[in-house]
C-alpha cells in the first residue's frame, strides 16, 4: 500500500470533532425532534374540569351545584362555551334546554327564568304511552271536549310536536287504575287553549310524534 493510500484511509477513519458543523446540526435536529414530540404529547394530554349533570335536568329546572359533578375533558378552543368550576354557577339559572344525564352543560342551554319561551304544563293521560315517549322526545297532544250527550266530541290536534320534559306515574283518586302525568313544554301563545281544555274537563291524549317537529 502506498503512503498516499494509507494517508487517505487514515483521514476517512478519523473520529469526527465536536466542532464538526455536520455533527452539531445532527444533534440540534435530534433535540428539536424530541422537543416537538414532548410538546405534542403535552398538548394532547391537556385536560380541564367541566360540569356535567348528575341526573337529567328538565327545562325550567333550577340549576344548583348539587345537581352537577366534575369531569375531566379536553375542550380545547370550545371551553368558553361550556360551564366549568372555574367560571362557577351563576345564581338563578335554569335550564332552557333539556340536559341529559352525564352530559356537559353548554352555556346556551342555561338562562334566567324570564328567558324561557316554553313552560312545563302537567297533562294527565289514562291510556298507556308508547315506549318512545320519554323525556326529550316529541309528542302530539290531542283533546276532545265534552259534548251535550255526556260524551266527547271529535278529537282535535292541540299541540303538535310538543317536547316531553318529564314523566311521572300516578293513579286515579280511587287507585283503581294507573295514569301518567306528562310534563309537556308549552309556548305562551298555546297556553290558553291547553288550560281551557283542562278547565273544561276535556279528554286529553298524547301520541308519540316520530317526526319530532311541530307543524
Amino acid at each position: 500500500m502506498s503512503v498516499g493510500t494509507t494517508a487517505a484511509a487514515g483521514a476517512r477513519l478519523k473520529k469526527p470533532s465536536w466542532k464538526d458543523p455536520r455533527l452539531l446540526i445532527g444533534i440540534l435536529l435530534v433535540l428539536a425532534s424530541v422537543a416537538g414530540v414532548v410538546a405534542l404529547v403535552g398538548a394532547a394530554d391537556q385536560t380541564t374540569e367541566a360540569y356535567a349533570a348528575r341526573e337529567p335536568i328538565a327545562v325550567g329546572e333550577k340549576l344548583t351545584t348539587d345537581k352537577l359533578h366534575r369531569v375531566k375533558v379536553r375542550l380545547g378552543d370550545v371551553e368558553e362555551h361550556y360551564l366549568t368550576p372555574e367560571t362557577g354557577v351563576g345564581g338563578g339559572l335554569v335550564a332552557v334546554q333539556r340536559i341529559g344525564k352525564d352530559q356537559l352543560l353548554p352555556r346556551e342551554s342555561l338562562g334566567q327564568p324570564d328567558a324561557l319561551d316554553r313552560k312545563p304544563v302537567a297533562v294527565t293521560v289514562e291510556e298507556s304511552l308508547p315506549a318512545q315517549a320519554v323525556p326529550g322526545s316529541r309528542v302530539d297532544v290531542w283533546v276532545a271536549l265534552p259534548d251535550t250527550r255526556n260524551g266527547f266530541g271529535q278529537p282535535t290536534l292541540l299541540l303538535p310536536g310538543a317536547e316531553v320534559a318529564q314523566l311521572t306515574q300516578g293513579s286515579t283518586a280511587l287507585g283503581s287504575s294507573r295514569s301518567t302525568v306528562v310534563m309537556v313544554l308549552v309556548q305562551d301563545d298555546q297556553m290558553p287553549k291547553l288550560l281551557g281544555a283542562q278547565a273544561n274537563k276535556a279528554k286529553i291524549s298524547v301520541v308519540w310524534n316520530p317526526g319530532g317537529a311541530s307543524r
